[in-house]
C-alpha cells in the first residue's frame, strides 16, 4: 500500500496525518505547543517548536509503516509568521506570527513608502498587521542587533520543511500573505521591496505549491523514520490547503469556515483584486490560478463567548449528559423567530477586518428590549455572524466571483440549524465532506502530485473528495432573513463614528 503524508501546521498544534492514496486516514497524531505573549496585544511562537511537534508527529503515524511506502509529504501551515534565519540557518528570535498586532506604525510606514493604491495593485492587499511585511520593519526598528544578523526571511511551514530538506524555499500561496510578492506575476516585487529597503537576497527562491520542493535529508529521516529521498511538496497556506482538502479548487466553487475566526474562500483562475482592499487576493495552490479571502474576526468566537458567559445552565446539563453544549444552545436559539424578534446583533468584539477593515469596531445589541430573552439573544449572535460572512460573500459577487454553492467546513459547519441558516441567507445550497482533515488532505494531495501519485489538484480533490448532501435554502425563510441582513448592513455606518471616539476614551 503507497502513502501520503499530511502536516497541518497549526496556532495551537501541530497534526500529522497518514492517507493511503484514495485519501482514508490511516494514523493521525497532534503535538500541541505555546503561545507565547509578551506584551499585550503581541503573539509569538517558538520555530522550534513546530520542528519538534513535526518530527513527533511523523514518528508517531509512521509507526508499523514501512516508510518506502511514503511518496511524499506535504505542509500546510499558518500564513503571515516571521521567521528569521543567520547565515547558518539558525533561528534568530522567536517567529512573531498571524495574530500579533504590535504593528500599526510599521503598517503605516509600508503605506507611505509604497502608497497604499500602490501597494494594493501590486501586492493585491494593503498593508495589515497580521501580514508579514510589517513584521520584517518591526524588527528592523525595533532590534537592530537581530536585523543585522539575518540572511533569510521565511514563513512557519518553510522553515519545517527547510529542516526536513536542508533547502531554503519559499511557497508562493503563503508568500501572497506576505505583501511583498507581486501577486499577479507570482514573483517578489522589486518595487516594493527597494521601497522598503529589504535586500531581495533575504527572500528565498520560490516553488509552486506541487513542486517537489526538495527530498528528505539522511539527517531528517534519521529524525523522523522517513525513507531519505523522499519527495517534499511545496505545500501552501492554511486555508488554501483546506480548500484543496475540500475540493474547492475549480470555479464556483467556495467555501465558509465557521471557527474561532470566520472565513469566506472562493477560488478564481485569475486574480481579483478588491480595489480598497476589502477582500483579500492570494495565489491559489494551484499554479497560476487564484483565491479570493475574507475574514470575519470574531465568528464562532462570538458565540464561544455568549455561551460561556451566559449558558452556564446549558454548559451544565451538557456536562451531565455527556453533549456538546452547542447542541443544546442551538435548540434554545432554534426557539426564536428569524430576527430574534426583532433584534440585530454586531459580531465586531476583535474589531473587524473584511470589509470593514476597522479596529475600532465593537461588539453590539441593537434593539434590545424587556421583552427579549436569552434564547433571542443567542439566536441573534448566530444571524450576526451569518451577515457578517455574507457581506463577505456580497463583496467577492461584486468582483465577479460567484461561487454557485458553499462548503461549510470548521466547528460550526457541525451544527444543522446553522448550516439551514446559511442557505437561507446565502440563498445558495450549503454542503459538507465527508472527510474533516481538510488542510491536512489538502497537504497531502500536493505531495501526491508532486510525486506523480496524481496527474493534477482538480482531478485527485474529485477523486478523493466526497460531497454530502446539500442543504437547500427554504423558500420562506430567505425573503425574511433579507430584511433583516439589509438592515444590518445600516448598523456598522450609523455606528462608524462612535466607535472611534469611544476608542479615544
Amino acid at each position: 500500500m503507497e502513502y501520503l503524508l499530511g502536516v497541518d501546521l497549526g496556532t495551537s498544534g501541530t497534526k500529522t496525518v497518514l492517507f493511503d492514496t484514495e485519501g482514508h486516514v490511516m494514523a493521525s497524531a497532534t503535538v500541541e505547543y505555546p503561545l507565547y505573549q509578551p506584551q499585550n496585544g503581541w503573539a509569538e511562537q517558538d520555530a522550534n517548536d513546530w520542528w519538534e511537534a513535526a518530527k513527533t508527529t511523523i514518528q508517531s503515524v509512521l509507526s508499523g509503516v514501512d516508510a518506502a511506502d511514503v511518496k511524499g509529504l506535504g505542509i500546510s501551515g499558518q500564513m503571515h509568521g516571521l521567521v528569521l534565519l543567520d547565515e547558518e540557518g539558525n533561528v534568530l528570535r522567536k517567529s512573531i506570527i498571524w495574530c500579533d498586532g504590535r504593528t500599526q506604525a510599521e503598517c503605516d510606514e509600508i503605506h507611505e513608502k509604497v502608497g497604499r493604491e500602490r501597494l494594493i495593485q501590486i501586492a493585491a492587499n494593503p498593508a495589515l498587521t497580521g501580514f508579514t511585511a510589517c513584521k520584517v520593519l518591526w524588527v528592523r526598528n525595533h532590534e537592530p542587533e537581530v536585523w543585522a544578523k539575518v540572511k533569510h526571511i521565511l514563513l512557519p511551514k518553510d522553515y519545517v520543511r527547510y529542516k526536513l530538506t536542508g533547502l531554503i524555499k519559499q511557497e508562493i500561496s503563503d508568500a501572497s500573505g506576505t505583501n511583498l510578492l507581486d501577486v499577479k506575476a507570482r514573483c517578489w516585487s522589486s518595487e516594493i521591496l527597494e521601497k522598503l529597503d529589504i535586500d531581495p537576497a533575504l527572500m528565498p527562491e520560490l516553488v509552486e505549491s506541487t513542486d517537489a520542493a526538495g527530498v528528505i535529508t539522511e539527517e531528517a529521516a534519521a529524525l523522523t523514520g522517513l525513507k531519505p529521498g523522499t519527495i517534499v511538496a511545496g505545500g501552501g497556506g492554511d486555508n488554501m490547503c483546506a480548500a484543496v482538502g475540500t475540493g474547492v479548487v475549480v470555479p464556483g466553487k467556495a467555501f465558509t469556515t465557521i471557527g474561532t475566526s470566520g472565513v469566506v474562500y472562493a477560488h478564481s483562475p485569475e486574480v481579483q483584486i478588491e480595489p480598497e482592499g476589502r477582500v483579500h487576493a492570494f495565489c491559489s495552490c494551484i499554479p497560476g490560478e487564484y483565491v479570493n479571502f475574507a475574514c470575519v474576526l470574531a465568528s464562532g468566537l462570538g458565540l464561544k463567548w455568549f455561551r460561556d458567559n451566559f449558558c452556564q445552565a446549558e454548559i451544565q446539563t451538557a456536562k451531565e449528559m455527556g453533549e456538546d453544549p452547542y447542541v443544546l444552545t442551538n435548540q434554545q436559539a432554534a426557539q426564536s423567530p428569524i430576527g430574534a424578534n426583532r433584534l440585530i446583533y454586531l459580531p465586531y468584539l476583535m474589531g473587524e477586518r473584511s470589509p470593514l477593515m476597522d479596529n475600532n469596531a465593537r461588539g453590539a445589541f441593537i434593539g434590545l428590549t424587556a421583552m427579549h430573552t436569552r434564547r433571542d439573544l443567542l439566536r441573534a449572535v448566530m444571524e450576526g455572524i451569518i451577515y457578517a460572512l455574507r457581506q463577505n460573500v456580497d463583496t467577492m459577487r461584486a468582483l465577479g466571483v460567484n461561487p454557485e454553492a458553499m462548503l461549510a467546513c470548521g466547528g460550526g459547519a457541525k451544527s444543522p440549524f446553522w448550516r439551514q441558516m446559511m442557505a437561507d441567507v446565502y440563498h445558495m445550497p450549503v454542503k459538507t465532506v465527508t472527510v474533516s482533515e481538510g488542510p491536512a488532505l489538502g497537504a497531502a494531495i500536493l505531495a501526491g502530485v508532486a510525486s506523480g501519485v496524481y496527474t493534477d489538484v482538480p482531478t485527485a480533490c474529485e477523486k478523493l473528495v466526497e460531497e454530502k448532501e446539500p442543504v437547500n435554502p427554504i423558500a420562506e425563510n430567505e425573503p425574511v432573513y433579507e430584511k433583516f441582513y439589509n438592515y444590518f448592513l445600516t448598523l456598522y455606518p450609523a455606528l462608524k463614528d462612535c466607535y472611534a471616539e469611544l476608542a479615544k476614551l
